[in-house]
């Protein structure tokens, strides 16, 4: 029968001590740093989607490796809203429009009760520019955006912000919103065979289109059309921007305009009142010191790297009843920005 000497035994026993004391020592951080953070953003093909992974890797990275950001698409940000104020996410894709939607209780929030603290405004991050667009070889049917009214159109997916933009759009001129739902994939088909006689595109900064959008232009030729003066002069009036831009920062050949017209809306991306101050003060941060990598990941953070805390401003002033983040509220107060009339989320 073997032996085993007492001194081999204890020696053994000292390493499985010192192993068992440094995991238990690492253990926590570890832990720590697989704290899920669900980033709740719109459908695959999306801006929204496209540029979600980047914005992950600097959050995961202003955060010190405390949280693992997790991209969850959803199939549009007004599902991506409730799934965070449901507690299924931690910070959702949102615009300016959503967020007055979801304060009146208007739209897809009708009868909306959140299971967790709502949604206030975090970090606004670039505009977008609703147009209307349509097959090349059917672009002398339509001059104004009035003739699309009451026809099929493709406003891009219910309940996306620029679908809602374009609710807007129609309320203000008078015409008839006839929504047809398509697979984003299958935009280009549809328009050439005419199962739809419009698409909604849409531009970010008047540069970034969505990657659904890059595909259709390669496979079709299109054409966009521009609302005409009336209806530009009526927009106006109610209070929405009609912003000019430049097809060739966005568009990779001819879409017929030297000048195209949209209309715009600004995105971001919200947190619950709940979340710590400090975690959303360090993401703001963090995105305020690597605004020139947005750009350089997208063109579409361009005004954001221009005017990044101005950007925040026009995001609140959008719906100025909302409240503001603590974490944003310091970032402001920090760079002179905090306006007193604004509320703060948690205090009464």
């Amino acid at each position: 029968m073997s032996r085993t000497r007492p001194g081999y035994v204890f020696s053994l026993l000292v390493v499985a001590f010192v192993a068992v004391f440094a995991f238990s020592a690492i253990d926590p951080a570890y832990a720590q740093q697989r704290k899920p953070m669900r980033l709740a953003t719109s459908a695959v093909g999306s801006y929204g989607y496209t540029i979600a992974a980047f914005l992950a890797k600097v959050i995961e990275g202003a955060l010190g490796g405390e949280y693992t950001v997790t991209v969850q698409p959803y199939t549009s940000p007004t599902v991506a809203m409730k799934a965070l104020m449901n507690g299924e996410a931690e910070i959702s894709y949102t615009a300016d429009i959503g967020m007055g939607e979801f304060h009146q209780r208007v739209g897809g929030f009708k009868d909306y009760k959140p299971k967790m603290p709502e949604i206030v405004h975090t970090w606004y991050s670039y505009p977008m520019e609703s147009m209307m667009a349509v097959a090349a070889k059917h672009a002398d049917k339509f001059k104004c955006w009035r003739d699309f009214s009451g026809k099929p159109v493709f406003y891009t997916n219910a309940g996306f912000m620029n679908w809602l933009n374009w609710v807007r759009i129609y309320k203000v001129l008078g015409y008839e919103f006839k929504h047809v739902q398509i697979d984003l994939k299958s935009n280009a088909d549809a328009l050439e065979s005419g199962s739809i006689v419009g698409s909604a595109t849409y531009t970010t900064a008047g540069r970034s289109l969505p990657a659904y959008w890059k595909e259709t232009e390669i496979r079709i030729d299109i054409r966009v059309v521009n609302p005409c003066p009336d209806e530009v002069a009526k927009l106006k009036a109610a209070g929405l921007a009609v912003i000019e831009v430049d097809p060739k920062n966005a568009f990779s050949k001819s879409v017929g305009p030297p000048t195209l017209l949209g209309v715009g809306i600004l995105f971001g991306h919200n947190v619950r009142a709940d979340m710590p101050e400090s975690v959303v003060y360090k993401m703001i941060t963090a995105f305020y010191k690597n605004k020139d990598d947005l750009v350089k990941s997208d063109p579409g953070f361009t005004p954001l790297a221009k005017d990044f805390v101005g950007m925040q401003v026009q995001g609140i002033n959008a719906n100025p009843d909302i409240p503001v983040h603590p974490g944003l509220v310091r970032f402001l107060k920090e760079n002179n920005a905090w306006n007193v009339k604004w509320k703060v989320a948690g205090s009464k």
